[in-house]
């Protein structure tokens, strides 16, 4: 048997660092004076595990909403005697100036700092501490790091920092002029992607006469000379969404050791790529391993043929490239990529599955606040996961689509996104494989459903999705989602379809939902019946008489109430009994309508004489109703009804308080078995059937009906 996409399991490394990242107080670490967070004495970690443990925390910062960051976590690593650290990556508004200063006495290697805008030049000192081992380091994307917080000196304390920073305009914020990238000899790698305008590149970068690798993205360069000084050493230079000029392609060609050259850009330049230049470059950088040219206006005829391996639109292998290399830096190239991948799910095939799928995945995680991201992702994720496909997929593939699809879920409240990400869910088993994120999922779809007026494609997508969680799941279940609000989210959904007047799948779900939701679960009948339920069950009724599944779901959600003992008094009005009296004559959807109004009644005859305390309509006539339409029912019919226990017909049987009661039983029971005997007769024996079937014939008080149906329940 071959094996499924992503089947491989974590590692054990990888296991171990998450559960330890979950567990510090019960596994490394203790809480010292003012609970501080601290690392136990007889701690000692190499580099392996302490990049580890510092790089998935992060990752599970920004993926995992169960997931808390720990106040002081970076001044685990502050001492090198007992942690070390060699390659750190940090990302976005969490990390803080005192974060990088935690870990400023660390020998590391590669330091990479992603759209880190919460770092002020504070931090520029701290990477100075790093200047005798640094090999890589980006700061792509820290706009801020060249800057004083609020024109503060450095030395002040970060959290007065940042409050003075709130109440001070942008304008404020000085221009660090003091650093500079003296002594950082063994620097070989960096990325000033996104470097301020201010912050002159040539100044800056004069220092590194060594590097091999520069990432300028976006920056500005008025003059172009300067990248000479790298002529007999640098390898990879990208200058996405730089403004080429003359001079700078003709100093770019003077780079002879280039192997990865990309000049690409996001958007239009009066900068034109003619044949001309393109050859010029190709045959001056005779090293050229790739070169990225995309986005640019194309004159003439713009091709080389020798350079097969660029990313690109072309085909499959072009499209999941482009989204491995654009997905960390460039997220509206990674977009366009995301959107052909879809593309091909959607009328083509997708040959690499695992591949895709990481990749989407990845992308998703990196960029969870860019929305054009999250929603050609989610849309490709779609297609991907759908029936097509699934069979190709692991377990723990799919449980990681899950996560990704909920987290977009949970950051955007965007329409687009919100369908998608409903629409992918819906490719998995309910609720089978959303359980092990049961009650996230729950609140997530309860929150989208919470709005007055709701995209009405969302609305029913989100309410069939409620309906599939709650259905076939244990009653604890059940009641977590209760307390949730479910109940009354439900209710709210279909007291606003009776403002419309508009009987729908919305309104239809929400009542099999809060049938589902109510079964054997007292707790969240009390709900129904404290918010109103039974008078939108009489507006409904009236307001649409004719609607056969609508009073079938009704019938059998107020049937999980009649169960409930504590709460039959508050249907035994007039009003509700010759409303459930009445149904039992309907003919509506079968026999279901009639068989849900008899049980209810069933259940409230049974309390007895001394419960009923009304003189209109009599117990004895209604109890002469619920026989004759007992016996008008066909006992061979199939039906739309699913038990998971007979607890609540079994109470009703070795009785004589009320003998219909029990026929209703007797004949639900006999139904079932006969029609469904694989499914059924297994749970009659499992729940003590049998010996309340036989006490039933035992009684005098039973129907002689009663008396041959428990026979035949016997021979099943």
């Amino acid at each position: 048997m071959a094996a499924k996409a992503g089947d491989n399991p974590d590692s054990l490394m990888a296991l171990s660092t998450a559960f330890c990242l979950r567990n510090l107080r019960r596994t490394m670490c203790y809480l010292g004076d003012g609970n501080k967070l601290c690392l136990r004495s007889d701690v000692f970690l190499p580099s392996e595990i302490c990049d580890k443990l510092v790089n998935t925390y992060m990752e599970l910062v920004h993926s995992d909403s169960n997931f808390e960051p720990q106040d002081g976590f970076f001044q685990l690593f502050s001492d090198p005697r007992s942690t070390r650290l060699t390659r750190v990556q940090l990302r976005e508004d969490l990390v803080r100036d005192r974060d990088l200063e935690a870990i400023g006495k660390q020998d590391l290697i590669e330091l990479h700092l992603t759209y880190c805008n919460s770092l002020s030049a504070r931090s520029l000192k701290t990477l100075a501490s790093f200047r005798q081992t640094l090999v890589s380091l980006s700061l792509f994307g820290c706009s801020h790091i060249f800057y004083r917080k609020g024109g503060a000196p450095l030395a002040c304390n970060e959290d007065d920092e940042e409050e003075e920073e709130q109440q001070r305009p942008a304008s404020r914020q000085a221009l660090d002029t003091d650093f500079s990238f003296q002594g950082f000899n063994r620097l070989r790698l960096l990325n000033l992607g996104g470097l301020p305008e201010e912050v002159d590149p040539e100044a800056l970068l004069k220092p590194l006469p060594a590097l091999t690798s520069l990432d300028l993205s976006g920056v500005q360069l008025p003059r172009a000379a300067f990248l000479a000084q790298w002529k007999e050493r640098l390898a990879s230079l990208v200058l996405y969404n730089v403004d080429l000029s003359e001079e700078l392609v003709n100093t770019v060609v003077e780079l002879g050791h280039l192997r990865h050259l990309d000049i690409s850009r996001e958007r239009t330049s009066k900068f034109k790529m003619t044949r001309k230049i393109l050859t010029a470059i190709v045959q001056g950088l005779v090293n050229l391993v790739s070169l990225d040219i995309s986005g640019h206006i194309m004159l003439d005829n713009c091709t080389v043929p020798h350079l097969e391996e660029v990313t690109g639109s072309k085909n499959e292998d072009q499209v999941l490239n482009a989204i491995e290399a654009y997905t960390e830096f460039r997220p509206e190239l990674a977009h366009r990529a995301i959107n052909q991948l879809f593309d091909i799910a959607r009328i083509q095939h997708c040959s690499q599955l695992l591949r895709a799928l990481q990749l989407v995945i990845a992308a998703l995680k990196c960029h969870k606040y860019e929305k054009s991201v999250q929603v050609t992702g989610s849309a490709a994720l779609f297609y991907l996961t759908n029936t097509e496909y699934r069979s190709d997929q692991s377990m723990r593939l799919r449980r990681q689509v899950i996560q990704v699809v909920l987290n977009g879920m949970e950051q955007y409240q965007e329409v687009t996104v919100q369908r998608n990400c409903c629409l992918t869910l819906c490719n998995f088993s309910i609720p089978e494989e959303l359980e092990f994120q049961y009650g996230r999922v729950n609140l997530l779809l309860l929150k989208i459903l919470e709005p007055a007026r709701q995209d009405e494609s969302i609305q029913r997508i989100a309410v069939h999705l409620c309906n599939a969680l709650v259905c076939q799941v244990d009653n604890h279940h059940k009641e977590a989602v209760g307390k949730m609000g479910f109940v009354k989210t439900m209710l709210n959904l279909i007291q606003k379809k009776l403002q419309d007047r508009m009987c729908d799948q919305v309104m239809e779900f929400s009542w099999s939902a809060l049938w589902n939701i109510t079964d054997e679960t007292p707790d969240n009948c009390q709900m129904f019946l404290n918010c109103r339920g039974m008078s939108l069950f009489l507006d409904c009724l009236k307001e649409f008489p004719d609607k056969q599944e609508l009073h079938r779901n009704m019938l059998g959600l107020l049937g999980n109430v009649a169960e409930v003992r504590a709460l039959r008094p508050q249907l035994l009005t007039p009003q509700f009994i010759s409303v459930f009296s009445d149904l039992l004559d309907s003919k509506a959807d079968g026999i279901e309508v009639s068989y849900n109004a008899c049980g209810v009644l069933s259940h409230i005859v049974f309390d007895g004489p001394e419960a009923w305390g009304m003189e209109e309509p009599l117990r004895d006539t209604v109890m002469d109703k619920m026989m004759a339409a007992i016996q008008s029912w066909d006992v061979t019919s199939r039906r739309n009804i699913n038990y998971r226990s007979f607890e609540p017909i079994l109470r009703l049987l070795p009785q004589s308080i009320a003998p219909v009661s029990q026929h209703w039983a007797t004949w639900a029971l006999f139904n079932l078995v006969s029609v469904y005997p694989s499914k059924y007769c297994p749970l009659l024996v499992k729940e003590g059937g049998i010996v309340l079937l036989e006490k039933v014939l035992e009684l005098q008080t039973s129907h002689e009906e009663t008396k041959d149906m428990a026979r035949y329940d016997l021979t099943y």
